[in-house]
């Protein structure tokens, strides 16, 4: 059963005042993803505390550098609690083989994931830091430029527990 629409409205808008169009219906999730070219980041929203704490806090913060440093042309959103077959279907047609988290953010580069950010990457964290992870993936994906060979695929942290889930890369 989904969260109570009054009591996650605060939480969307916390990334709708960002720009970031939320994607409620599978539909919606298919036409955000319609056009590859570009970049583009996913954010799952959630209710969490560490969704409050760090993740949103986070993307405001790596998005306020933007006038410095490279940004995402795109930023989406469906919401993990309320919007559960859009959070479904992103899962399992654009995100095959990663487990289900929330908070999670992916950075898509023309159609494909080509940065992500568990759950396990966010708990613990401090937005600032990971809003760092973010702006430095902002920087060797949001150009024009090839990505650099030794562009990040995660955070680089060690969290406890198994490593990232994350297969695009080696």
């Amino acid at each position: 059963m989904p969260y109570p629409k009054s009591m996650v409205a605060p939480m969307r808008k916390e990334l709708t005042r960002l720009g970031a169009d939320e994607l409620k219906t599978p539909d919606a999730v298919d036409a955000a993803f319609a056009d590859p070219d570009g970049t583009m980041l996913l954010v799952i929203n959630s209710v969490c505390g560490c969704a409050a704490g760090s993740a949103r806090p986070a993307v405001a913060k790596a998005l306020a550098s933007e006038a410095e440093a490279p940004a995402p042309d795109r930023l989406v959103t469906v919401f993990a609690g309320q919007d559960l077959d859009a959070t479904d279907h992103v899962r399992e047609t654009y995100l095959p083989g990663i487990p289900p988290s929330s908070p999670f953010m992916a950075l898509f580069r023309d159609g494909q994931p080509v940065y992500i950010v568990e759950r396990k990457h966010i708990e613990g964290r401090e937005a600032a830091a990971i809003a760092s992870d973010l702006t430095e993936a902002f920087e060797a994906y949001c150009t024009d430029e090839a990505p650099p060979a030794d562009a990040p695929t995660r955070p680089n942290v060690t969290p406890s527990g198994p490593p990232s889930t994350f297969q695009a890369f080696g």
